[in-house]
């Protein structure tokens, strides 16, 4: 769609603005402003208030990484959560895939990333350090690693295990009843909650 296509400038840039989000192009971005355009002015306020009030006022666990209207998240501040095994992750939308199976009773650690060389993100452009030092405390005594079956996600969990294999605690890596190059956030609850169950040492899986 040309630019002469829209008959007005304002709507036009709130096209502009939906087709920024990822897997919305301009065809679905009409379509949702003409929606909103449609609805009554007070459903569209509320719409455009709760995501300016999430993102002012949005925190990021003190503990985990993980997104949290408290400096300290529902799963990290519940008692009845084993806080000595951690599963690591590299999104928030890995530890909502995660806790929908019901399978896993730890808490978690979000890197925020994968190491990727290609796209320039190195460990120091993710959260490893935290995740170290979180280790180094002692009061761990498993580290799970549940990063996405691709070539990023084995590389991350190779430099993580070369950074905490000296301490005292497990490791173990996710069974691989996800395929290979997956992402873990389709993988079905079934898949996903059997692969934690059915975890190894990573010892073991990288020798395989």
């Amino acid at each position: 769609m040309n630019i002469q296509s829209f008959p007005s400038k304002l709507l036009e840039n709130a096209v502009d603005e939906f087709a920024k989000l990822p897997g919305i192009g301009r065809k679905t971005a009409l379509r949702l402003v003409l929606h909103l355009l449609r609805q009554p002015n007070g459903d569209v306020e509320r719409f455009s208030q709760a995501f300016t009030t999430l993102k002012n006022g949005v925190k990021h666990c003190r503990h985990c990484n993980n997104i949290s209207d408290t400096d300290v998240c529902s799963i990290c501040s519940n008692p009845h959560r084993d806080n000595t095994t951690v599963c690591v992750v590299e999104n928030i939308k890995d530890v909502m895939s995660i806790e929908s199976t019901n399978q896993f009773h730890g808490v978690y650690y979000v890197l925020g990333g994968v190491i990727n060389p290609m796209e320039g993100i190195g460990p120091a452009d993710i959260k490893i350090d935290g995740l170290v030092n979180k280790v180094g405390e002692g009061n761990v005594k498993e580290i799970i690693m549940a990063l996405s079956p691709t070539l990023e996600g084995d590389t991350t969990n190779f430099y993580i295990f070369k950074k905490i294999n000296h301490y005292p605690v497990a490791i173990s890596v996710i069974a691989r009843g996800i395929s290979f190059g997956d992402d873990l956030e389709y993988a079905d609850e079934i898949t996903l909650g059997r692969a934690i169950l059915n975890r190894t040492k990573f010892e073991t899986a990288i020798s395989n």
